[in-house]
């Protein structure tokens, strides 16, 4: 009886395919405020699971998380026969936020026909400030203008919103940034990218329900002369461009930090004047390694929050002198919202996966803002590494992140139950190598079938 049921579980596990698998990790309250690891899909931790999905892939440059989904774009990921054609076609996937399952794909299409066939045809995924899903092709040093595009949810259908001046000064731009809404139809809408091993900084600019424009007093580019370190004269492979929210209804982006592969994140205005640097941050606080790029805030309970690439491939957290990859720090920004005083929280996750992914140099991260059951203020972090993994965090003063778990035996996937959901975890991490603490269940230092058959006896006994 027991070796059918626990066929039973095992096959309806398996087709139900869950991602439940968490980091593991204990993560210390610090000012009364914790964080939790949700789920984790990677190298690391899930590294054959990871590796069969089709995001990975060095062309999955970037990912989104938004409204329960989370969307990675993958330029030309399909292969479509018209006729006698053989057609490549982009496709922006679209997961389940609270577990990583596919939900769709959606196939990218333009006034009807496929869309994708160049080169990095989707190389950035994001949404505006009014949940408009956008994608944007990266644009060469010959390119004389850069294309937004925004895409239907549901059908994959794209709009072309902007072909976008690049004015004289012509650099290679992998990554935009939005701000506003992109349609115009409800605010302004600001966007903005960096060239590449360039000076120079692109911004364009529409009122509402108005036209583009150059974004610097009437200029699309600006070349910028004030770097830090003082050594560096340009920004490096494949930066990045990261406008703040000044206010809850203030959409013009006028701060904005540019993290370009030879630099931490700085942060500058429209004038091209430097506004923060690292260059009086205690040296601990620092990206381990300056070579991916990616940064984000956010606010919790009146606290201004910055998150950062602590390091791509390598690197040492100087406090526990651990060789990390593909990992961001969360830090408190000091008083005013300054660098200088800023306070680490923590560093997320252990390790996403140590692969070069040929060279995209960018990490997405964003956040979701929401409220616990008690009415708690809590934000969702979503963080992705091309071809490495992704996870989701939730960090507030409800959030319990000081014990691994929730501390229930058998809770595999922290939950706060324990059901088939557990199962499912068990196989994914006995079959991908990885390991948790929550997933020792009967507790003999090691993860296997034992643990699978413990975690059966607790659903038939409960």
């Amino acid at each position: 009886m027991r070796k059918f049921l626990l066929f039973t579980l095992l096959m309806a596990a398996t087709a139900m395919s869950a991602l439940a698998v968490t980091d593991g990790v204990a993560y210390e309250r610090v000012n009364d405020i914790g964080i939790k690891n949700l789920w984790i899909q990677d190298r690391a931790h899930t590294p054959e699971v990871w590796g069969n999905k089709p995001y990975c892939n060095t062309s999955a440059r970037t990912a989104v998380m938004y409204d329960g989904y989370i969307y990675i774009a993958h330029s030309n990921a399909n292969t479509v026969i018209q006729g006698t054609d053989t057609l490549a076609q982009s496709v922006i996937y679209k997961l389940n936020a609270a577990n990583g399952e596919m939900v769709k794909e959606l196939l990218l299409t333009l006034d009807g026909n496929i869309y994708g066939g160049a080169t990095l045809s989707s190389n950035t995924v994001g949404v505006d400030n009014f949940g408009h899903l956008y994608m944007a092709p990266f644009s060469s040093n010959l390119a004389t203008t850069q294309s937004v595009y925004m895409v239907d949810k549901e059908t994959g259908e794209l709009t072309l919103m902007g072909e976008l001046d690049k004015g004289d000064a012509l650099q290679r731009c992998d990554y935009i940034d939005v701000m506003g809404d992109i349609t115009r139809e409800e605010a302004e809408c600001n966007i903005m990218t960096v060239g590449a091993s360039s000076e120079y900084i692109y911004r364009w600019h529409s009122d509402q329900g108005g036209d583009w424009e150059g974004g610097f007093d009437g200029d699309p580019y600006m070349a910028i002369l004030d770097f830090y370190p003082e050594t560096v004269t340009q920004w490096g492979y494949a930066p990045v461009a990261k406008m703040i929210l000044a206010a809850e209804d203030d959409f013009s982006g006028e701060l904005f930090y540019i993290d370009g592969f030879t630099t931490a994140p700085i942060l500058y205005d429209v004038t091209g004047s430097k506004v923060e640097d690292f260059e009086n941050v205690d040296p601990a606080f620092w990206p381990m390694d300056v070579g991916a790029n990616g940064v984000c805030e956010f606010t919790l309970n009146d606290r201004n929050f910055i998150v950062f690439v602590a390091a791509q491939y390598t690197g040492v957290d100087e406090a526990t002198m651990i060789n990390k990859a593909c990992q961001v720090y969360i830090c408190e920004l000091g008083e005013g919202m300054t660098l200088e005083g800023m306070q680490r929280y923590w560093m997320v996750p252990d390790q996403l996966g140590a692969v070069s992914d040929g060279g995209t140099r960018v990490q997405s991260m964003n956040v979701e803002y929401g409220t616990d059951a008690e009415g708690n203020e809590e934000i969702t972090l979503f963080i992705y590494k091309c071809y490495n993994g992704m996870a989701v965090y939730k960090i507030g003063t409800g959030v319990t992140g000081d014990e691994p778990g929730p501390g229930i035996t058998g809770d595999v996937n922290g939950d706060n139950e324990v059901n088939i959901a557990d199962i499912n975890a068990l196989i994914d991490l006995i079959l991908s190598g990885g390991t948790s603490p929550s997933a020792d269940v009967n507790g003999d230092g090691e993860i296997g079938i034992a643990d699978i058959n413990a975690v059966i006896d607790i659903i038939l006994n409960s």
